[in-house]
């Protein structure tokens, strides 16, 4: 059965968790130069910096919790396992923790690393990078699983592929500012979409059937309404212009 819902995520979804964003006030990009440690171009320059800098994130993500909102798509997911496809662009594992089955990661997961001599991914829990070698061919040529910017995405086919398997039916997006993907781009494809982040974003709105300008967790229980009445009822969302 072709899948008839795609949720996909940003930062905005675990904030709430207490995972620092990079674009808001206080986010990384005020204490980070984002080039430095999130570009090829950066990793090129100063290997270690890069790897510190993911180092620290992993041990930060240690002691998180996922919020009301990773559990109403899990929940969503358990019960309509095949409808549903989960698409995230965060690289924590809240998602997983909750117990979200087949969450595809498009920028991939800081719990894991890639070996750079055969590309084999493994996972690592939240310990540092230092001293591991790959599982598969014992290098140390070692480095997250991060996608970093002017780098593939493998991942986005996955998406891409996934909007044009389920095109006419309903998107949800939740906490993401549009800036990496074009998120307004792909709502145009769908009969229904329905978007949730914080704070107004014109631009994006204007491309989506229903806008739930608050938290998360908030908006988490009518996303989920919406949601279970199309699954349900073959009902899609009400006329665009309607917002919350």
């Amino acid at each position: 059965m072709p899948r008839r819902v795609v949720f996909l995520s940003g930062a905005g979804l675990s904030a709430e968790s207490g995972i620092r964003t990079f674009r808001d006030s206080g986010g990384l990009w005020e204490e980070f130069d984002i080039m430095d440690v999130c570009s090829a171009e950066g990793f090129r320059k100063d290997r270690r910096k890069v790897l510190d800098f993911y180092d620290r994130r992993r041990a930060d993500l240690a002691d998180k919790k996922p919020n009301a909102a990773h559990a109403m798509i899990a929940d969503l997911k358990k019960r309509f396992p095949d409808d549903i496809a989960v698409v995230t662009q965060n690289v924590d594992d809240l998602l997983e923790r909750v117990g979200c089955a087949e969450v595809i990661h498009l920028h991939g997961t800081l719990r894991d690393l890639r070996c750079e001599e055969c590309a084999t991914v493994w996972d690592i829990g939240y310990e540092g990078i230092a001293g591991k070698q790959c599982p598969s061919c014992a290098s140390d040529r070692v480095r997250h699983n991060i996608v970093m910017f002017h780098e593939e995405a493998p991942g986005y086919q996955t998406l891409y592929d996934l909007i044009g398997e389920t095109r006419g039916k309903l998107l949800v997006v939740i906490g993401t500012s549009g800036q990496v993907l074009d998120v307004g781009g792909m709502a145009r494809y769908y009969g229904c979409s329905v978007l949730n982040n914080l704070h107004p974003e014109p631009m994006i709105d204007a491309h989506f059937t229903r806008v739930f300008h608050e938290a998360a967790t908030v908006a988490a229980p009518k996303i989920a309404a919406l949601v279970e009445e199309y699954l349900t009822t073959g009902k899609l969302c009400e006329e665009k212009g309607r917002r919350r």
